[in-house]
This record gives C-alpha cells, structure tokens and sequence, in this order.
C-alpha cells in the first residue's frame, strides 16, 4: 500500500521538533567555573504538536490538502550549582508556585542535612575514650 501523503506531514513536522528538541534543552551545557565548581541550566519544556489533512476528490483524480505545526515553548527556570567539594545548590530563578516545584527545590537541602546526620551519627558511635581518673579493669 502506498504511504499516504500525511505520513510525509508528519514526519516532517516531527524532525523539524527534533532538532530543534534534545536533553541539553532540559538540562544544559555544563559552565565551568574558574574554581572547579559547575554551574548547569535547568529549563522547562512545553510542546504542543498538531497535524491533519483531508483528502479532497476532484473529477479528474483526488487531491490531498494538509498541514502540520508545533510550538515550542522553553523557559529557564533554574541553576544547580556544583561546588568544588561537591556540595549541590538549586537557584530558582522564580518562585514555584506548585508543590511540585517547591519539593524539587528542596531536595539538594534535604540531602545535605541526611548527611550530616548520618556523619553526626557515625561520630557518635565511635568507641568513647575512658573516663578520667578510672582505671581499666582486666
């Protein structure tokens, strides 16, 4: 069967949001700093696509009318910042207005303070010294 001709529609409008579209649109080119830390753009994407046609019959033979489109919206909404020692920021670039946003905001925050209970609780742990003025009973 022969490929009917919104396929061809399609397909173009597709590859057209393609190249347009990748993961370094979402997630950016990393910024080197001069210090060693990192700095990487987070973007938010939205797509809307659309295509259609119809076949149109003629008395001499059908005609084909169609069309297709898109529209790409890309908003920078913030930085993750990546220290030389590894520690990790958010920076918004605006206020989230959604749960969902504030709770991406604070995770780096929250992995910060699950570490330094983790480290404090490691510490504590450790094999206390002997109290002054005992002695060690064999």
């Amino acid at each position: 069967m022969a490929e009917h001709p919104i396929q061809s529609v399609m397909e173009t409008t597709m590859n057209k949001i393609r190249e347009m579209m990748n993961a370094n649109t979402v997630i950016g080119d990393p910024i080197n700093l001069p210090g060693g830390g990192v700095i990487l753009p987070v973007s938010k994407i939205s797509l809307g696509f659309a295509s259609g046609g119809s076949d149109l019959p003629t008395n001499t033979k059908a005609s084909f009318g169609g069309g297709g489109g898109a529209g790409v919206n890309v908003q920078p909404i913030a930085f993750l910042v990546i220290s030389p020692k590894g520690e990790v920021k958010l920076l918004e670039i605006s206020n989230g207005k959604n749960t969902v946003d504030k709770a991406m905001g604070l995770v780096p925050d929250l992995v910060d303070k699950i570490a330094g209970l983790v480290s404090k609780k490691d510490e504590a742990e450790e094999i206390p010294a002997e109290p002054e003025g005992e002695a060690a009973a064999f």
